[in-house]
């Protein structure tokens, strides 16, 4: 049962955080900001929105990471 729920809650987590990292703006010219291009991932600050689903993205991220090694330990 309790198995189930962190399953089903995984899924959950794991639309959230898609859901989060597919709103937010493109930060870099993919991989050509990687060759010096004129702004990189880590250049200015988000706001708005933009930091609302950044923060999003981190929380969900690390929920997910956290339920999926329970579930692997409750597996094992």
């Amino acid at each position: 049962m309790l198995l189930t729920v962190l399953m089903v809650l995984d899924a959950l987590v794991a639309l959230v955080l898609i859901a989060s990292v597919l709103g937010q703006e493109a930060k870099s010219d993919g991989m050509g900001g990687l060759a010096g291009g004129q702004e990189t991932v880590f250049s200015g600050k988000a706001r708005g929105m933009d930091a609302l689903l950044a923060r999003v993205t981190v929380v969900f991220g690390v929920l997910f990471a956290v339920i999926t090694v329970i579930i692997a330990k409750l597996t094992n």
